[in-house]
C-alpha cells in the first residue's frame, strides 16, 4: 500500500512538471521579444576631472653631503641653533661648526712649513749679502785690470801678472752673475715654502667642518672617536637639507602618459602618513633620461611642493595625480552608454533601423562605429576637439540612437559637448534580464530551474547612473 502511494505521488509530480514546462514554452516566451528590459541612467551635469596616477618619492629641494677633505679622528661635535650638540634633525646656520677632526698632525705640518719659510727668507738675505761682496770684488778687479791694460806687458809689468789681472776681473764678473742667480733661487725657495705653509694651513682648517648653508641635518653618519679616512673620495659626515619648507617629488611616469605631462601642470598627491589629506604641487621639470625596468620605460618627473607646516618628511612615498583636464558643470554620461548597442534589431525604433544596418555594415568593413577609442593609459582620454559617438535613448519598448559629440573622459564618465542630448534624458547603459527565453528548440528552459542574469554588451564596467527596469 505504501509503495503504491509513492508511485502515485511520483506520477503526479512528473505530470505537473511536464505541464508547467509546456505552458512556459507556449505562453511564457510569447511576446518575449517585445518585453526587453534595459539598465538606464540619466544624462546629468557634474564636475569631471581627468588625471594620470603615478608613485614618487619626496626629496629635499636641495640636499648637501657635507664631507671631510682630511683624515683623522672625530674629537668633538659643534652646537646647533638651540645650543645642543649637532645630531639628526638639528637646525644649523651657515658657518656653524658641525664637527672637529684631530688636528695635531696637521698643526705639526704647519709648524714645519713655517720654519722652512723662515729658513728660505734667511737664505734670500744671505744671497743678497754675498752678492754685495761679489760686486765689491768685481769693482776691485776691474780697477786692477784697467791699470794693467794701461801698462801692458812690459818691463814694469810681467806678462804673467797682466794675464792674472785679466783673469781676476773675468772671474769677479762671473761671480756677480752667480750671486744674482743665488738670490733668485732663494726667493723661489721662499715662494715654495709659502705655498707649502698655505697648503698645511688649509689642511689644518679642514679639520673643522662648517655648515655650508642654513638647513637641517637629515643624517649624522659619524660618532665621536670614529676615524675618518679620506682617499679617492670625500667621506660623507652629514646629510644637510637646505630648506625643508620646499620639497621635491620624483615621480615615475609611464611612457604612454608622459606626453600629457607639462611643466607648470597642477598636481595633487597623498602620503600614507596622513590618510586622505591632499597636498598640492606643480610640475617643475620632465627629465629626459628614461629608465627601463622589465621592458617598461618610465620617465622621472620633478614636482615642486610647499611644506611650510613641515608635515612632509624626506623619502616618504607619494601617490601622485597629475591633473590632465578639468570640466565644471559638464553634461556627463557613463562610458558604458557609448559602448552599448542593441543586440536585437527589433528593439530599435522602426524609423531608425536603417541607421543601425548602416552602422553594422561599417563595423563589418572595419570602420569606426562611433564608439570611443580605447587608450592604453591610466588616464582618461582628453579629446579637446571632440569625437562622434552614439548613445541610445529609450522610447517606450524601443530604443533610438542619438549621435553626440564627446569631450574628455575619465574612463568612468564622458563629457558630452554637443546639444543633441539634453540633461535628464534616460539613456541605455546595458541589458538587464530578458523577459523570456527563446520560443522553441533546445533553447527552451525549465521554469523550475535556477535563472541567472545575462550581462549586457556594454553594461559591465559602466560607471555612474543607476539602472532601472522598463
Amino acid at each position: 500500500m505504501r509503495l503504491l502511494t509513492w508511485i502515485v505521488i511520483l506520477l503526479v509530480m512528473v505530470v505537473l512538471g511536464g505541464g508547467g514546462a509546456l505552458w512556459y514554452q507556449r505562453h511564457g516566451t510569447a511576446g518575449g521579444a517585445d518585453k526587453q528590459s534595459f539598465r538606464t541612467a540619466q544624462a546629468a551635469r557634474g564636475d569631471l576631472l581627468v588625471t594620470i596616477t603615478a608613485t614618487g618619492t619626496i626629496e629635499p629641494e636641495e640636499a648637501i653631503d657635507v664631507g671631510a677633505q682630511v683624515q683623522g679622528r672625530i674629537t668633538e661635535f659643534g652646537k646647533d641653533t638651540n645650543g645642543k650638540s649637532v645630531d639628526n634633525n638639528s637646525e644649523v646656520k651657515q658657518g656653524q661648526v658641525l664637527a672637529l677632526i684631530d688636528s695635531s698632525v696637521y698643526q705639526s705640518e704647519v709648524d714645519q712649513a713655517q720654519a722652512a719659510l723662515v729658513q728660505a727668507k734667511a737664505g734670500v738675505t744671505r744671497a743678497e749679502a754675498d752678492l754685495v761682496q761679489m760686486q765689491s770684488k768685481l769693482r776691485q778687479a776691474e780697477r786692477d785690470w784697467n791699470r794693467a791694460k794701461k801698462l801692458g806687458p812690459s818691463d814694469a809689468l810681467a806678462e804673467v801678472d797682466y794675464d792674472a789681472y785679466e783673469s781676476a776681473w773675468e772671474t769677479a764678473k762671473a761671480n756677480v752673475a752667480i750671486g744674482q742667480a743665488a738670490i733668485e733661487q732663494a726667493k723661489a725657495s721662499v715662494t715654495q715654502s709659502e705655498a707649502t705653509l698655505k697648503r698645511a694651513q688649509q689642511s689644518l682648517s679642514y679639520c673643522t667642518i662648517y655648515a655650508p648653508v642654513n638647513g637641517v641635518i637629515i643624517t649624522r653618519r659619524v660618532n665621536i672617536g670614529q676615524t675618518v679616512v679620506s682617499s679617492l673620495s670625500s667621506p660623507s659626515l652629514f646629510l644637510l637639507a637646505k630648506d625643508l619648507a620646499h620639497m621635491v617629488i620624483w615621480a615615475s611616469v609611464n611612457e604612454a602618459d608622459i606626453g600629457q605631462i607639462k611643466a607648470g601642470q597642477d598636481v595633487t598627491f597623498t602620503v600614507d602618513a596622513y590618510g586622505d589629506r591632499k597636498f598640492h604641487g606643480t610640475v617643475s621639470k620632465v627629465r629626459m633620461d628614461a629608465q627601463m625596468t622589465q621592458n617598461v620605460v618610465t620617465y622621472t618627473v620633478e614636482i615642486a611642493a610647499d611644506n611650510k607646516d613641515r608635515a612632509l618628511v624626506p623619502y616618504m612615498t607619494a601617490n601622485v595625480s597629475f591633473v590632465v583636464a578639468k570640466r565644471d558643470d559638464a553634461l556627463l554620461v557613463p562610458v558604458a552608454a557609448l559602448r552599448w548597442s542593441p543586440s536585437n534589431p527589433e528593439l530599435v525604433a522602426p524609423d531608425a533601423r536603417a541607421e543601425l544596418e548602416a552602422r553594422e555594415q561599417r563595423r563589418a568593413s572595419g570602420g569606426n562605429d562611433g564608439r570611443p577609442t580605447t587608450r592604453r593609459s591610466n588616464a582618461g582620454a582628453s579629446r579637446e576637439g571632440g569625437e562622434r559617438g552614439t548613445v541610445w535613448i529609450v522610447e517606450g519598448q524601443f530604443v533610438r540612437p542619438l549621435r553626440v559629440r564627446t569631450g574628455i573622459t575619465d574612463n568612468v564618465n564622458t563629457e558630452i559637448v554637443s546639444d543633441e542630448l539634453k540633461e535628464g534624458q534616460q539613456i541605455v547603459i546595458g541589458d538587464a534580464v530578458a523577459g523570456a527565453a527563446a520560443a522553441s528548440g533546445d533553447d527552451a528552459k525549465n521554469p523550475f530551474a535556477p535563472q541567472f542574469p545575462r550581462g549586457g554588451r556594454g553594461g559591465a564596467g559602466g560607471g555612474g547612473g543607476g539602472g532601472g527596469r522598463r
